[in-house]
């Protein structure tokens, strides 16, 4: 029988999936749950050492001796600082120890709890990694404590072997014992370029996977080898290539997916059809609604995430296996190790997809602004999205080939777009170079605007719609209140500012007026850079993508009675107790 407290359930399990089965325990209260659950448990080994400075150096010998990891748990406060010494040899021995410090519940800290000091981090420099892990309350803090508890354990032998340490906090004292059964867990593996057996068996694995997803994160330089590796892989395996804009990957079969991946787009119904069964990542951050669309089917799928350090990127709650490697490796090693066909069944279904989006004259709006001139620019220049709608729109349209693109995507953070721009351009001045930004992004960083170095080749877009549309669209605008405060509405206009900053200043407020400035905006003659202000509303923006979402979005009547409900109640009770019903009774899915 096992104790009722979740993370020592899961700390408990992920010992015996990674086979670590030695423990030397301290007395003490707050650790009685891990204690007594080990000590019932005959996989594990139990050695009961009292003073922890001794245990430590215990463990010490122990992992020593027998080449492999071994736990030592204590209780919390003055208990935990007895372990130092042996954890600051341990480490530069290069020992494998696994310090669990039982704790209590955070919000108490400093508050002259008895028996409670920070421990959070408290072995700083001396252990390979160290983690804090939540008290769980529901699924997203489950999610979140297994994965730290596999980056902890994944740190034991990463290059270096060394101790790692996890702090448990607890509300209160737990001695009830009635778990008959621990939860399954899932050990993440990581594969080194050294290891060529488990290359070889992940290799013949992609035999068996009828669909494989390879999302293709930013990236600014892919390499001719990773294009033709690429180009190769999807040949042989049942695959789809996913790129964004931000990828920067011109590969013969890739497809956007931002569109028909879009929780907004596809309805929740038609989207097992797209579903694949194993993701593999690689890249930057992506910006696609994939992560948040595939995250609700981590039971359904496999990932396998390339990380040339190593790190743990779990950006669909189902990682399976992290490939220490560049991707040029990683695709040439599975190309190498494994044969096949592609039959392109799961490709053509999400190519069938996005082929019947369909793109309407759009009406006067900032969708109308970017689309035109995202498919203008001209092949070999330099593209710089700003966040977020630019990054989003742009993606719903074709660039010309040869087309470098950049966005602030690391963070999401609207800060300092206009000046890495401004960077990129000053870098290439023989290329021409493009930003797409809105207006609070660009007055927020407007100051670059006066930079001395800003030469002819930069051509800005201002979307300027009077404010933060991003909060129309997420839903998140709720009354006149929300314009002051939330979306930032205001009047600002950046003409006398760019011109007195040499800029040359065009300027639209319709069709007609937009339609001749696009003409000065792409002409590459002028003697000063160029700055093309497109005056919209956020409103109309944010209704414009919904209406092309809607305009060719895949239904079907029970599909369209759900989206109704939902809406229906969301206006009768509010979105966020919408939500919870919408979760019980299963209109969700």
């Amino acid at each position: 029988m096992y104790t009722e407290l979740k993370a020592y359930q899961y700390i408990i399990a992920y010992l015996k999936e990674y086979g670590i089965k030695h423990c030397v325990l301290s007395a003490g209260s707050r650790n009685v749950p891990f204690v007594h659950s080990v000590e019932k448990d005959p996989f594990f080994k139990c050695y009961s050492v009292v003073d922890e400075r001794s245990a430590g150096y215990y463990a010490l010998g122990l992992a020593q001796e027998l080449n492999e990891p071994v736990v030592i748990s204590c209780t919390s406060s003055t208990a935990t600082c007895n372990y130092w010494p042996a954890v600051a040899e341990a480490y530069y021995q290069g020992v494998p120890l696994i310090i669990l410090t039982s704790d209590r519940n955070p919000s108490m800290l400093g508050q002259w709890e008895d028996q409670m000091i920070d421990q959070v981090g408290m072995y700083d420099r001396h252990v390979r990694y160290s983690v804090n892990l939540p008290i769980i309350h529901d699924e997203d803090d489950e999610y979140y404590c297994k994965r730290l508890i596999n980056e902890a354990f994944l740190e034991l032998d990463h290059h270096i072997p060394g101790p790692v340490h996890i702090n448990i906090p607890m509300k209160s004292y737990n001695n009830s014992f009635n778990v008959k059964k621990l939860p399954e867990v899932k050990k993440i593996e990581r594969i080194a370029v050294s290891q060529e057996d488990k290359w070889k068996k992940y290799a013949k694995f992609l035999t068996d996977y009828k669909r494989i997803l390879v999302v293709c994160g930013q990236n600014s330089n892919p390499t001719k080898e990773l294009i033709e590796n690429i180009n190769t892989f999807f040949k042989k395996f049942n695959s789809t290539i996913s790129v964004e804009h931000m990828s920067n990957l011109q590969v013969e079969n890739g497809l956007n997916l931002s569109i028909i991946m879009d929780p907004r787009y596809i309805t929740a119904r038609k989207m097992p059809e797209l579903v694949p069964d194993l993701i593999i990542s690689f890249g930057g951050n992506v910006f696609s609604g994939i992560k948040e669309q595939l995250r609700n089917y981590y039971k359904e799928t496999r990932h396998w995430s390339i990380q040339p350090n190593g790190k743990v990127v779990d950006m669909f709650k189902s990682l399976e296996a992290i490939f220490e490697s560049t991707p040029e490796y990683f695709f040439g090693m599975m190309n190498k190790y494994a044969q096949g066909s592609n039959d392109k069944k799961y490709y053509e279904k999400l190519k069938s997809y996005a082929n019947k989006v369909v793109y309407p004259d759009f009406r006067y709006s900032h969708i109308y602004a970017i689309k035109n001139v995202i498919e203008k620019i001209p092949p070999n220049s330099i593209l710089h999205l700003s966040i977020n709608d630019s990054i989003r729109i742009a993606n719903f349209f074709k660039l010309n080939n040869n087309i470098k693109t950049y966005a602030n995507i690391g963070t999401h953070g609207i800060d300092g777009c206009l000046s890495s721009f401004l960077g990129q351009s000053a870098a290439r001045p023989e290329k021409q170079a493009y930003l797409i930004i809105g207006d609070l992004s660009y007055f927020y960083d407007m100051n670059a605007t006066r930079l001395k170095n800003i030469s002819k080749n930069v051509h800005i877009l201002l979307i300027n719609n009077n404010g933060g549309s991003e909060f129309y669209f997420n839903k998140m605008w709720k009354d006149s209140y929300s314009d002051l405060h939330t979306t930032a509405r205001h009047s600002t206009v950046a003409k006398n500012w760019v011109e007195s900053n040499n800029f040359r200043y065009i300027s639209a407020h319709d069709k007609q007026s937009f339609e001749k400035g696009l003409v000065q905006f792409f002409d590459n003659q002028a003697d000063k850079p160029t700055f093309f202000e497109v005056f919209t509303e956020m409103k109309t923006d944010a209704d414009a993508i919904y209406d092309f979402y809607d305009l060719s979005r895949p239904r079907d009547i029970k599909s369209e009675t759900i989206r109704i409900n939902k809406e229906l109640i969301k206006k009768t009770i509010g979105q966020e107790r919408a939500e919870k019903i919408a979760n019980k009774i299963g209109l969700r899915k």
